[in-house]
């Protein structure tokens, strides 16, 4: 009877809601670091109110020095000044180290999220999205939001208290100047705004424009084989340059308004300094301001106006991050279609029974891909889905391992509903060959372990005997650390599937699901497949998606899909009697391939498959 032991509470993973990106959202980042963030706040406070020093100096050098001609008072102001620069530059050290860590964290943190999420989501969630857009987000997306988190927070923090502090003098100094300054701003903060939206909507086109031209670079890279043998790079050159061509002219558009934005700022900035003088100027000639005073009040005018003008081109800048930051939280809001129910038991023992009842399946709504299926598997058996292309066998092989959830009707392991239990421990009982077998681009010796990370050499080495493999790794240079290159096109592909049939007898699991694919294969290295296979099956429960006569000839049952239905079961002898559609596949097909297999094949493949 099959055992299963309930999970703990606390490792429940519980999916993340869908939601706008909002100011608490992005804070929650930087909560963590909240102690770290301290000690650069006391820097940032620092180096601000010490900046503000400066304007006052100046004051008193024109008040006071240069109207009494007071070379000692000048010495003293100078040594003032020096110091208080120096503790300047210790306060910014302090701001900036701590931020800027703070920052590299936050995208450590949130790459790291962004991924384990990823890991989380079905298989239909990839299969819908390119994987170059993916890493896109993973990448470029985050050191963006990075730049919200810490640089535009900074900034904003900096210009803020600058701004307080300088009005907060400015007022001291005098009111009335104050006042009229302070008349000005509305302008500035009005132009802000309405380039600050415009560029948040281009920067985000930008932003998937970037992506998508790096989808087609990914897609090449990925196929470079069939790129070469149809001799198309000059046709991917042009599809890559046409993508980024697009992202460019988007890029302009952008800049064209960051361009524009910039002058503008600056045109009401100055403008401003010049109505500050015209009006200081008359408080001056009035008496009700004096001249070192005045100079101060155009340096804090400055500050103002620089404080001022930062905070309005951070608006833009937080505007256009803001597109990043929406399409990682997106990522983050995305829900997997196969979900454990709560407190999902795990299974610790499977013998391998399986069981399907009134299963219908359809990827989308109203295109029935599987229909009223129903096929009981006995433990350790073997049965072979045969059937015309299109019938639906690779998507009852996705069903069992819970890749997708039936529409309709329910798969029993052992008598258990696989949605009753924790997907995760269902899949540790299933192994999977796959008819194009594709490995990691490490070494043999990682491909193999994959199948169960924590084996000892002695268990990596009879899996790989056991497979067929042995041989021919102790035959390569570096042997089970042999580097086999991206998905192992470094090996053939006899090779390739003798290193995952070596894993799949690593794992040991108790269901088989095998997408048998031979055909490619010369004899030598087809016999030493077929060889391995037989001890991957033996003793335990086998489906397996049927292409030559010999692995028909393995299954104890035949299995015939039909439109996504099962319109013939039973043995080959049964099923040739019946004279229905696996008759005449096996007519049309599999006597082919056995006419073909008695002919002489040519050998001249090294022997483990060859290169």
């Amino acid at each position: 009877m099959m055992r299963i032991r309930r999970r703990r509470a606390s490792g429940d993973k519980r999916d993340i809601p869908e939601t706008p990106v909002s100011a608490r959202r992005l804070l929650a980042y930087l909560r963590p670091y909240s102690l770290r963030l301290l000690v650069a706040l006391l820097g940032l406070l620092g180096s601000t109110a010490l900046s503000l020093v400066f304007p006052a100096v100046i004051r008193d050098v024109v008040d006071s020095v240069f109207e009494n001609a007071d070379r000692g008072l000048l010495d003293s102001i100078t040594l003032l000044l020096l110091v208080v620069f120096l503790f300047r530059s210790l306060a910014s050290f302090v701001q900036n180290y701590n931020l800027n860590y703070v920052g590299e964290k936050i995208v450590v943190d949130i790459r790291q999220e962004l991924y384990a999420h990823l890991q989380t989501l079905s298989i239909g969630f990839f299969l819908e999205r390119r994987v170059g857009e993916l890493i896109s987000r993973i990448s470029a997306d985050v050191t963006v939001m990075r730049t919200v988190l810490t640089g535009n927070i900074s900034t904003l923090l900096q210009q803020s208290l600058t701004l307080v502090g300088s009005v907060a003098v400015m007022f001291l100094l005098n009111w009335r100047l104050t006042l009229f300054i302070i008349v000005l701003m509305p302008v500035i903060v009005l132009v802000g705004f309405v380039f600050g939206a415009a560029i948040r909507r281009i920067s985000t086109k930008v932003q998937d424009e970037i992506a998508g031209a790096t989808v087609v670079a990914e897609e090449v890279f990925q196929n470079i084989r069939e790129v070469k043998s149809f001799a198309r790079e000059d046709y991917e050159i042009g599809r890559y340059n046409r993508a980024i061509l697009v992202a460019f002219r988007a890029s302009v558009r952008l800049l064209t308004l960051r361009s524009v934005f910039g002058p503008i700022i600056g045109f009401f900035a100055f403008a401003a300094l010049a109505l500050i003088l015209w009006f200081g100027g008359r408080e001056v000639l009035d008496g009700r301001l004096s001249t070192g005073e005045l100079v101060a009040f155009l340096v804090y005018g400055l500050t103002v106006a620089g404080s001022f003008a930062g905070l309005v081109s951070l608006y833009s800048q937080f505007q256009e991050a803001l597109g990043a930051t929406k399409r990682i939280f997106e990522i983050l809001g995305s829900e997997t279609s196969v979900r454990d129910a709560p407190g999902a038991p795990e299974l610790s023992r499977v013998r391998g029974a399986l069981s399907l009842r009134d299963v219908h399946f359809a990827y989308e709504e109203g295109v029935k891909v599987l229909r009223d299926i129903n096929l009981d598997i006995a433990e350790g058996e073997v049965i072979a889905l045969v059937g015309p292309s299109g019938a639906g066998k690779s998507t009852l092989f996705n069903l069992i391992p819970r890749f997708y959830d039936p529409s309709t009707g329910a798969i029993y392991v052992d008598g258990c509903d696989i949605r009753a239990v924790a997907q995760r421990s269902l899949r540790e009982h299933i192994g999977l060959v796959p008819q194009e077998t594709l490995l990691f681009g490490g070494s043999i010796r990682e491909n193999i372990l994959y199948g169960k990370l924590d084996a000892s050499d002695d268990e990596l080495v009879a899996a790989a005997q056991s497979a067929n493999a042995h041989e021919f790794i102790q035959a390569l240079p570096k042997g089970y650390d042999t580097i086999v290159g991206e998905r192992g096109v470094k090996l053939s592909g006899g090779q390739r599937q003798r290193v995952a049939i070596a894993r799949a007898l690593l794992k040991n699991p108790s269901i088989l699901l095998l997408d048998e694919a031979t055909s490619s294969l010369d004899n030598e290295s087809e016999q030493l497949l077929q060889d391995a296979l037989k001890r991957l099956m033996r003793g335990r429960t086998t489906l397996i998606i049927a292409h030559r006569l010999s692995t028909v000839r393995v299954a104890q049952r035949i299995a015939v899909l039909d439109e996504g239905a099962i319109t013939e079961l039973g043995t080959h002898a049964e099923l040739m009697a019946q004279r229905g559609l696996y008759a005449k596949l096996y007519e049309m097909q599999f006597r082919e391939t056995d006419l073909f297999d008695s002919a002489e094949k040519p050998t001249d493949a090294p022997r483990g498959g060859g290169r």
